[in-house]
């Protein structure tokens, strides 16, 4: 078919420039806030909610997303959600007052987060069982690259007269080369069945055409018809673990550890925001050359089991290396005349945070603030501090001269590098992969959208009461618990979660259908019910 050769790299451009710009909408406030406050005179609090706003609209669309998804369908949902979000970056970009500010962030929160469930859905239902690993995986890449890119024309803007107008603008250019992108894909995959140009790439899904489709409620998610009970347990479990295991938090700490080990100033700004960017991005390419061959259920192992070895490690050393106590509230002026407290030592050397550098010295350093309490990563856990008001962590630590303690120091930022890899390729990508493929097709929007929700009530609940938990065991048992965590997590994915690598959506479904204990996917794999032919085979992968 002429129409089959641009299916896959159409729908790996719907893919990364999706995630693309999700991860740029996260990490622009963290050049525009700077210029913003400045312009606005924007106090602690105003810069939290400003922050927070965006939460808020991603929020909202965990909530009613699902059904707008499964009823409109992906690709209107899609195309819908893009439309908001250029309608939330022109309200940004002409934005005169807070208000109109925060109503900016609240549509692009709401819009961001509703594409990211439409892309993860609409990707997998297209493509076939060789490829849907890569593709939707791709989604995830997309994001790391958007966040990186965010903080390049955060760079290059920071001294351009009303520059946080262009950061908020140029993230219409993604989303737009998106839509132009789905304008040559169909709507769902039975309207390329129908053309028999999706059967040799999706191996069995178009089988289900017919009006003798099953319905669901969204109450049916509970019940253990079709072992729904048991996916939703699979779901709720994936997200729920991703955020316990405290990756967010543990990213609050990332200056700490780099300075701890000789990095200072500007370089450790620099390091924190490109140098993690640029491992996270590593592994999650990494994760996808690997999710097709190795399969979703051992990266999600390998990757739990790495967190809790690594987040362990920083934990037992801070035993011995005393490490800040954790973030403190450094309210910045609300007038917007007294710049020179922006670089203060004390300010610059508390943050903890992944930074953007910029065109001066006090520019290139940590020069957001936060109150009390820490706000929440967005998404799946990935490390956007820099969508953030960064965490003052009080009295910068004293390098002590001893081999002993540079050597665990040194250990410690092994032990980052490697926590935040092994997100990367484990619970980053993998959760909404498999959440993609988990759910039959007629309820599969709400599905997703309700784990999604959890996911964002769980990073919430964790963001929240890291202060409290800080408080109450201290920073090395915080640490220790979190490797606890991720320990459960392993157990729970081994017991479980299935393999779902090479198999179609529909053999997806069957699988599910048949086993009515999930306990048994831990160590039987093979599909069961139905089988397909997999015509898949005569097309090159």
């Amino acid at each position: 078919s002429g129409r089959l050769p641009r299916v896959l790299p159409l729908c790996a451009s719907v893919s990364l420039l999706g995630g693309l710009t999700f991860g740029y909408e996260l990490a622009v406030i963290s050049g525009a806030l700077l210029p913003l406050q400045l312009d606005f005179g924007l106090s602690c609090s105003e810069q939290e909610l400003l922050v927070g706003s965006l939460l808020l609209g991603a929020l909202l669309a965990s909530l009613v997303g699902g059904f707008l998804i499964d009823r409109y369908g992906r690709k209107q949902a899609i195309l819908g959600s893009n439309l908001v979000l250029l309608a939330g970056s022109l309200g940004l970009g002409l934005a005169g007052s807070l208000a109109w500010l925060v109503l900016g962030r609240v549509v692009v929160g709401f819009a961001i987060s509703l594409s990211s469930m439409a892309c993860c859905i609409y990707v997998s239902e297209l493509v076939g069982p060789w490829q849907r690993g890569v593709l939707v995986s791709l989604y995830e890449a997309g994001i790391t690259v958007g966040i990186l890119l965010s903080y390049a024309l955060n760079y290059a803007l920071a001294s351009a007269p009303q520059g946080w107008r262009h950061m908020f603008g140029w993230a219409a250019a993604p989303a737009l080369l998106q839509s132009l992108g789905l304008l040559f894909l169909p709507a769902h995959a039975e309207e390329m069945a129908a053309h028999k140009d999706l059967i040799p790439l999706q191996g069995g899904e178009a089988s289900k055409l017919g009006p003798e489709r099953p319905q669901y409620s969204f109450l049916d998610l509970f019940r253990a018809r079709d072992n729904m009970l048991g996916r939703t347990t699979v779901g709720l479990g994936l997200v729920v673990f991703q955020q316990l295991t405290g990756q967010p938090n543990v990213l609050c700490y990332a200056s700490t550890i780099f300075r701890s080990v000789g990095f200072h100033g500007g370089s450790s700004a620099v390091l924190a925001s490109v140098g993690l960017g640029a491992v996270k991005v590593t592994a999650t390419l990494t994760a996808m050359g690997l999710v097709d061959r190795a399969g979703r259920r051992a990266l999600l192992l390998v990757g739990c089991a790495l967190m809790a070895l690594s987040v362990s490690g920083i934990g037992l050393v801070s035993f011995t290396v005393p490490m800040d106590a954790g973030p403190s509230c450094l309210a910045m002026p609300n007038a917007t005349g007294q710049t020179g407290l922006l670089g203060a030592s004390s300010l610059v050397k508390g943050s903890s945070s992944p930074v953007m550098p910029s065109t001066s010295e006090d520019h290139g350093k940590p020069f957001l603030s936060t109150v009390k309490k820490t706000k929440p990563y967005f998404r799946d856990g990935d490390p956007t501090a820099s969508a953030l008001p960064a965490l003052s962590t009080g009295v910068p630590v004293s390098p002590l001269p001893s081999p002993e303690h540079t050597l665990l120091r040194w250990t410690a930022l092994v032990c980052l590098m490697l926590f935040v890899s092994a997100f990367s390729f484990g619970f980053g990508p993998m959760t909404w992969l498999v959440l993609s493929e988990i759910y039959p097709e007629e309820i599969r929007g709400r599905a997703f959208a309700f784990c999604n929700s959890f996911n964002w009530v769980t990073n919430l609940f964790i963001s929240l009461s890291f202060l409290d938990v800080i408080s109450a065991i201290g920073l090395s048992w915080t640490f220790l618990l979190y490797g606890l965590t991720a320990a459960l997590g392993l157990g729970f994915i081994y017991l479980f979660v299935p393999e779902t690598k090479g198999q179609s959506l529909a053999e997806i479904d069957q699988q599910f259908q048949k086993r009515r204990f999930t306990l048994s996917f831990g160590h039987r794999q093979r599909s069961a019910g139905v089988q397909y032919s997999r015509l898949e085979a005569s097309v090159a992968p």
